[in-house]
């Protein structure tokens, strides 16, 4: 089966989306199906407001027809909501062909925390955007709950895996106070960094990423040690010589930088909400409370073992066997009728 994977998010950006489709897509080789991606580099970008290192394609309606037509996928998967989701999800809906989508990001609230526009508006367009989707893949099971609560249609669990081949315990010293808090991920408004740096810790804060914020915090809270973005082995190092891996955000969908740390053998330490609720819940892995500095202190007595072992149960493997199972329910010869129902709904986005 070939399937055909339409994302906004793509190389150089570094997130949880790009690691999700790379990761699978490589895992799904072995089980003999064959995944081809659309994305930004077949187009000309610009940057996003407020977020300069972000690029965004913007593609016309005959290159992404040819783009697909030259694929000639059985199944179609968008995974996201940008100007390349939607180019393609009108495609699709003009041939009566029906898709899947992801919900990866819940731009409501990124949507928020960096302008005046009402979460609820926001939700509405997503609903509207996912409403001819056949399965709308969803990371966690109470994202999958929160999903069918706000209206949306056909939402389905796909989890995600951690490579334990890279992400693994070693001896590594990096030379730092002990113990170290290390924080790995996008630095940005929505991932509530400050959180984390406010709090008084013994040792040393590690922040790992690189982002809009990152000047901002770095003046702001200049204790803390700020690496930028780091990859591959280097990156495996770094989480390997820490101590607790500390999760401020109250936003993600999933966390893969969670597994990785697990594997690692660092424990978590994060605020109980959705994300690291779903990843962890009461495994004995992690500390998750309202007051994140004792979740930090807490968490440096959990036994490394225990997150090297809960990790080592997901697998990359098992998350592309569930994605392709819901790749294989959509068949291009059985178009979904509902897909014509939606005219002045894509109008609408046009606009």
């Amino acid at each position: 089966m070939k399937i055909l994977i339409a994302t906004d998010a793509w190389h150089p950006q570094v997130n949880g989306v790009v690691r999700t489709l790379v990761m699978m897509a490589e895992a799904a080789k072995g089980l003999g199906d064959e995944i081809e991606f659309l994305t930004p580099q077949s187009f000309r970008t610009f940057a996003m407001p407020s977020y300069r290192d972000l690029r965004l394609a913007l593609p016309g309606p005959s290159d992404i027809a040819g783009l697909i037509e030259q694929a000639a996928p059985d199944s179609i998967h968008i995974a996201t909501e940008g100007p390349i989701g939607f180019m393609v999800r009108r495609y699709c809906r003009k041939h009566r062909l029906p898709f899947t989508t992801g919900f990866h990001t819940r731009f409501a609230e990124y949507v928020s925390a960096r302008s005046p526009i009402p979460e609820k508006w926001v939700w509405g367009l997503l609903r509207a955007f996912h409403r001819p989707s056949q399965a709308v893949m969803a990371a966690t099971p109470e994202l999958v709950s929160e999903l069918r609560s706000r209206g949306f249609r056909n939402v389905v669990l796909w989890s995600r895996g951690v490579d334990t081949r890279l992400f693994h315990p070693r001896d590594v010293d990096i030379c730092l106070p002990a113990p170290v808090f290390l924080c790995v991920g996008r630095v940005a408004v929505e991932k509530n960094l400050e959180a984390f740096l406010d709090l008084d810790l013994p040792g040393t804060k590690l922040i790992v990423g690189d982002g809009p914020a990152r000047a901002g915090l770095q003046r702001r809270f200049p204790q803390a040690i700020f690496l930028g973005a780091r990859h591959g082995e280097e990156l495996a190092e770094i989480y390997a010589a820490c101590d607790v891996f500390v999760f401020p955000s109250k936003t993600d969908t999933f966390g893969l930088v969670l597994l990785e740390a697990l594997a690692s053998g660092l424990p978590i330490a994060a605020f109980p909400v959705k994300g690291p609720r779903d990843v962890i819940g009461s495994a004995p892995v992690g500390v998750l409370s309202d007051d994140l500095r004792s979740a930090c202190m807490q968490a440096l007595t959990v036994p490394r073992e225990a997150c090297v072992e809960f990790a080592a149960a997901h697998t990359w493997e098992a998350s592309a066997r569930v994605f392709i199972e819901h790749a294989r329910s959509v068949r291009f010869d059985e178009p979904e009728p509902e897909l014509v129902e939606f005219v002045a709904e894509d109008a609408h986005f046009a606009r």
